[in-house]
C-alpha cells in the first residue's frame, strides 16, 4: 500500500466559521462583489481589511487568485484567506472544488494543522450541500497532496496531519455536507493513493511489485477479491500481447485481475469491466525513444493505477455493481529477448499482430485486457491509457480523448466528466480508423498512418470488444508525462481517471 504523504482528514461540522478556532479560515469570493454574509463579518471585524485588498486591486477574486489577511484576534482563525471563484453567473461545482484545491495547498505551505472552509452564500443552498462537500472534500485532498516519498530531508519541514472543517450554521444544510463530504474523502483518498502508486519510480513500482499492491488492496478492502497471472499463466493461456511486450525486460509482465461483488446486488444492474494500461517503464523497446524526457515514463502505468484505484474507491462506496478492473502489467525494455519490428503476434482472442513499432506497446498490452474482459461477459467496457502522443496534438493538454462505439455510453462518460471536473472531449474511431490498422500480412498491425493517430489507436483496440458497449479514454494529454494542463500544485501524477470513473460508476449503480 501506498503510504499516506499528507494524512488528510475532511469533515463538516454545524458552526459559525468565522468564530470558530482555526489556524486559516478560507472564504470564497465572486468577482463581481455582492452581499455575502460571512464576507461582510469578517471585513466588519477586521476593520474593512476585505474591501480595502480589494480596492487597492491586489485581490480581484478572479479563479485561481487568493489573499492573506491575518485574524489579528478579532476572528477564530488566525489567519483568513480570501479565494477567488470568479464571476457568479460562471461559477460551477468545479470552481469550488478548484478554490478549496488553492486552499489547501496554501494551508501546507502555512503548515496550517486545521483549516475551515466556509460555504458562500450563493453556492450553499440546501438541494446543492451534498454535491458542495464532495466537490469540498476532492479539492482538499487534491490540493494538499504532496509527493516527497523518497525526500530524506525535507526543507520546508512541512507538517504531516491536515485537518480541513466544512462549517456552516445550519443544520440541515450540514447534514448534507456531511454525506457529500464522505463520498468526496473516499474518492480524494483514492485519487491520492493513485497519485502516489503512478509517481513510484520503475525501480520501485514493477508490473511484481504492482500486483503485490493490488493484492493488498483487496486484502484491505471487502468485497474485492484479486488473482494474479504471472508469466507462466499468461503463456498457459497465450496472452501474447502482454508477453510480447515483456520479453525485453528481467521485470516479467503481470496480469492483475480484481473483482468487486457488492454484498447485496440487486438484479438487472450491468457489470462493468474497467481496462488499465500499467507498463510500469516504457523506453519505446527496440523503437526506442529519444533520451530527453524518458523519466517521464514511469507515468505509462497511470490507466492501470486509475482502475486500481478506482475498484477500491468503489468498494468503499459500497457500490451497487459487479465491476471487473483488469490491468495488464509489463516493462518495455530492449534487450536481446524484446520483441521485434516485424513480429507477428498471435493476441489473447487469436486475432495476429504484426508489429511495425514497439513503442505502439500499450495497445498490444490492451487488447489481451479488452478480450479478457469480454470472456467475463461484461456489459460495458471501458479502457483508459496513456495511449498515444497524436492525442495531445489533436486536443492540447487540458482534455482527454474520449472515443468509443456507443453513442449513450460516450454520453454517461461525458456526463460524468462534467460533474467530476475531469474533462474528456469525444473523438472519431469508426470503420474508415478501423481499416487503416489492417496488415498485409496478418490479421492488424500495431500503428496506423501519419495521421489521427490516436483515432486509429482506438479503432484498433476496437477490435477486440465485439459487440459488447465499448469507450476508451486516451489520457495521455492530462497525465504528468505530458504536463497536463491543469497544474496541481505538487510535481507528477494528476490521478487522472479516478474521479472521472468513480462518478459514472456512481452513476450506474442508482
Amino acid at each position: 500500500m501506498a503510504k499516506d504523504i499528507i494524512s488528510v482528514t475532511v469533515k463538516a461540522q454545524k458552526a459559525d466559521p468565522v468564530a470558530l478556532k482555526s489556524d486559516l479560515l478560507a472564504v470564497g469570493v465572486f468577482s463581481d462583489a455582492k452581499r455575502d454574509r460571512i464576507c461582510e463579518e469578517i471585513d466588519k471585524l477586521l476593520g474593512g481589511a476585505v474591501a480595502k485588498v480589494r480596492e487597492l486591486g491586489d485581490f480581484e477574486a478572479k479563479v485561481n487568485t487568493s489573499a492573506l489577511l491575518y485574524g489579528d484576534g478579532k476572528t477564530g482563525s488566525e489567519r483568513v484567506l480570501l479565494v477567488g471563484l470568479g464571476e457568479r453567473s460562471k461559477a460551477t461545482i468545479d470552481t469550488i472544488r478548484d478554490s478549496a484545491a488553492l486552499a489547501a495547498g496554501k494551508a501546507v505551505k502555512l503548515k496550517v494543522r486545521q483549516a475551515v472552509l466556509a460555504l458562500h452564500g450563493g453556492m450553499g443552498r440546501r438541494g446543492y450541500a451534498a454535491r458542495l462537500g464532495q466537490a469540498l472534500a476532492e479539492g482538499v485532498y487534491f490540493g494538499s497532496y504532496r509527493y516527497d516519498e523518497f525526500v530524506t530531508t525535507n526543507e520546508e519541514g512541512r507538517l504531516k496531519e491536515l485537518t480541513a472543517i466544512v462549517a456552516d450554521t445550519d443544520a440541515g444544510k450540514v447534514r448534507q455536507l456531511v454525506s457529500g463530504v464522505k463520498v468526496g474523502s473516499v474518492i480524494g483518498r483514492a485519487q491520492s493513493f493513485a497519485r502516489t502508486m503512478a509517481n513510484r519510480p520503475a525501480n520501485a513500482m514493477n508490473p511484481a511489485r504492482l500486483a503485490a499492491a493490488a493484492k493488498e488492496v483487496a486484502r484491505q478492502t471487502p468485497q474485492l477479491s484479486c488473482t494474479v497471472f504471472d508469466e507462466r499463466q499468461l503463456k498457459q493461456k497465450k496472452m501474447g500481447g502482454i508477453l510480447a511486450v515483456g520479453s525485453g525486460s528481467a521485470n516479467k509482465p503481470r496480469l492483475i485481475l480484481l473483482k468487486y461483488t457488492p454484498a447485496r446486488r440487486k438484479s438487472g444492474r450491468a457489470t462493468i469491466g474497467l481496462v488499465g494500461k500499467a507498463i510500469t517503464f516504457d523506453s519505446g523497446g527496440i523503437s526506442i525513444k529519444p533520451a530527453a524526457g524518458m523519466q517521464d515514463m514511469k507515468f505509462d502505468k497511470s490507466g492501470g493505477i486509475a482502475v486500481l484505484a478506482v475498484m477500491k474507491a468503489a468498494a468503499e462506496l459500497k457500490l451497487d455493481l459487479n465491476i471487473y478492473g483488469i490491468i495488464p502489467s509489463a516493462e518495455n525494455l530492449p534487450s536481446g529477448t524484446s520483441y521485434r519490428p516485424g513480429d507477428i503476434v498471435t493476441t489473447y482472442s487469436g486475432k495476429t499482430v504484426e508489429v511495425q513499432n514497439t513503442d505502439a506497446e500499450g495497445r498490444m498490452i490492451l487488447c489481451d485486457g479488452l478480450h479478457y474482459a469480454v470472456e467475463q461477459k461484461c456489459d460495458v467496457i471501458i479502457d483508459i491509457a496513456t495511449l498515444t502522443g497524436a492525442c495531445i496534438v489533436a486536443l492540447g493538454k487540458h482534455k482527454a480523448g474520449l472515443m468509443g462505439n456507443d453513442s449513450a455510453l460516450i454520453k454517461q462518460l461525458q456526463s460524468a466528466s462534467e460533474a467530476s471536473g475531469e474533462k474528456v472531449w469525444h473523438l472519431p474511431s469508426g470503420e474508415e480508423y478501423s481499416e487503416e490498422m489492417k496488415s498485409k500480412i496478418a490479421d492488424l498491425k500495431n500503428i496506423g498512418g501519419k495521421w489521427g493517430g490516436a483515432c486509429t489507436a482506438a479503432a484498433f483496440l476496437g477490435r477486440f470488444v465485439g459487440d459488447v458497449k465499448w469507450a476508451h479514454i486516451d489520457m495521455a494529454p492530462v497525465e504528468a508525462m505530458f504536463e497536463g494542463g491543469k497544474k496541481p500544485v505538487s510535481v507528477g501524477s494528476t490521478g487522472f481517471g479516478v474521479r472521472l470513473l468513480t462518478t459514472y460508476l456512481m452513476t450506474m449503480a442508482k
